[in-house]
């Protein structure tokens, strides 16, 4: 024993019973699982990298769920506009340059996520707006001008309307906005996001459901499938929307030589056939894309106003709406939900991967004929697969609510009014809109109406709003441990976890030029 210098001993410590901890009911019948604040099953997170081989398939895969998007949306518009099918091809070409741009930046010196950037669906109605003004304009000498002076005016809004996204992402009014949020705003806002597409999920699926369901039940299926052998676990865990996009298209061409529909309705050949789309006939070859290939841009203000809506509630990034109007994308970019559903389909959440998919974007767009190859898998296959896509984004919603308390009737107030408001009022606004944009809401500024009948025809944006008033307006400061705000804040500043500056800071000390998201 070694003496020290203090010889007046210290009583022992006298043991003092620990209180015994108070189990929840049905505590002791199964494990409790606490939160995490990063998935546990991601085989690749955004700065680890599968083999390249395997890199360049994912990165085609998600093309593959972008074109969807595009396809639906040149397809509605381009008619409307007075365009061919020719002009069809050349808009989608443009679509998929600008995605592609747009990927790459936001990847790059962006927010730094594995985010594909695809068109949006929040700029239609703006548009329809704009085709319904020249539509009943009878001064053109032809469907052909009428379309080019739209796409020309569309141009034009694009780029001027930019200018609010870029000024929201320089002055960090985004930033300081989400300040705001806790995890019970999270929970409706990105449920919503999945959940506000339903429309376009079996609705669309039931135009030709005898390739749409076989596409739903083989992708669900894939997921039981891949437990029996370890190889096929391998490869369907990755590559199952691949193969089962391959067997359904082949099957629908089946249908389609066989002449099964030869005698079937406008619609449902349309929908079901593989040879009705046009597309490869008159897709050029090689089409390189420029600013400013439809002509100068024509500058409305009732249309740049009406475009400012789509652009409040995209909030994408100002830069990548400005490239949109310079190379003629027919709407605005921003983040694909449905590549958002196709990471936790795959565990892979690697921004390389992301980045492969934007090489894809650009060669297909400037070789036309490749691309329209692709572009003519019936719609009714990538509804079935949005169906699957839609419904994991809004399931990743649903997992912030691990953050906050669920026993607090508070919150639950919260979460119910915003999850039901978040899909209630946009869908009566959808309802209310017809073909050509215009909504319920009918002033005489009918720049006014288009902003307000956007903004309220998102379900994201109307969940924001109304979760973000309740949240922080209910005894906000006294629960503020129970709303989760422990867990939020060290993600919104740079220095609040090591995990921001090591995912998302810019490449090259870019940050030294250009003002981080964070405060």
């Amino acid at each position: 024993m070694v003496e020290t210098g203090n010889h007046q001993h210290q009583p022992p410590p006298v043991a003092i019973a620990a209180a015994p901890l108070q189990q929840p009911i049905g505590g002791g019948k199964g494990p409790v699982y606490g939160p995490t604040e990063q998935l546990t099953q991601l085989h690749y997170c955004i700065h680890s990298n599968p083999s390249w081989p395997r890199a360049v398939l994912l990165g085609f895969q998600h093309y593959i769920v972008m074109l969807g998007t595009t396809v639906m949306i040149a397809t509605y518009l381009v008619p409307r506009m007075g365009g061919t099918h020719g002009d069809k091809a050349r808009v989608i070409q443009a679509l998929l340059f600008a995605s592609g741009i747009n990927t790459l930046f936001q990847t790059w010196i962006g927010t730094r996520l594995p985010t594909v950037m695809g068109p949006s669906f929040s700029y239609v109605l703006p548009v329809l707006s704009i085709i319904k003004d020249y539509f009943d304009n009878n001064n053109f000498t032809s469907e052909h001008e009428r379309f080019l002076h739209t796409m020309r005016t569309i141009q034009g809004s694009l780029i001027v309307s930019s200018i609010i996204n870029i000024l929201i992402g320089y002055l960090k009014v985004w930033g300081k906005f989400t300040r705001l949020f806790s995890p019970i705003v999270i929970v409706p806002v990105v449920c919503v996001v999945g959940l506000g597409r339903f429309a376009m999920g079996f609705p669309q699926l039931a135009n030709c459901v005898e390739i749409g369901l076989p596409m739903l039940i083989l992708l669900v299926a894939c997921q039981n499938l891949m437990r029996i052998h370890p190889v096929a676990h391998a490869v369907l865990e990755k590559f199952a929307l691949l193969i089962c996009i391959g067997l359904v298209w082949a099957y629908a061409a089946i249908l389609t030589v066989a002449g099964s529909y030869n005698n079937a309705k406008a619609d449902t050949q349309q929908n079901c056939r593989v040879d009705r789309s046009y597309l490869l006939e008159s897709a050029p070859w090689i089409k390189v894309q420029y600013p400013f290939q439809w002509g100068t841009p024509i500058f409305r203000a009732s249309h740049v106003f009406g475009m400012f809506g789509a652009a409040l509630v995209t909030s994408a990034e100002g830069i990548g709406q400005l490239f949109d109007g310079l190379f003629g994308a027919v709407v605005g970019t921003s983040a694909s939900v449905e590549n958002v559903g196709l990471l936790g389909l795959t565990h892979v959440g690697s921004r390389r991967v992301v980045q492969m998919s934007t090489g894809f974007m650009i060669f297909f767009s400037i070789f036309g004929k490749f691309g329209a190859f692709f572009a003519m898998i019936p719609l009714p296959i990538f509804a079935a697969m949005y169906c699957v896509l839609w419904g994991i984004v809004a399931g990743a919603g649903i997992s912030f609510i691990q953050f906050a308390n669920t026993n607090s009737l508070r919150n639950i107030y919260v979460l119910g009014i915003s999850l039901f408001l978040g899909i209630s009022i946009p869908q009566y606004f959808t309802t209310h809109t017809d073909d050509t944009g215009h909504g319920p809401l009918r002033t005489s500024a009918g720049w006014f109406n288009n902003i307000v009948n956007t903004f309220f025809s998102s379900p994201p944006v109307v969940a924001m709003i109304v979760g973000t008033l309740l949240d922080n307006t209910l005894d906000a400061h006294k629960t503020r441990n129970e709303r989760g705000i422990p867990w939020w804040t060290p993600f919104q500043s740079r220095k609040g976890d090591s995990r921001n500056e090591e995912f998302y800071s810019y490449p090259v000390r870019m940050h030294e030029w250009i003002p981080s998201r964070f405060l």
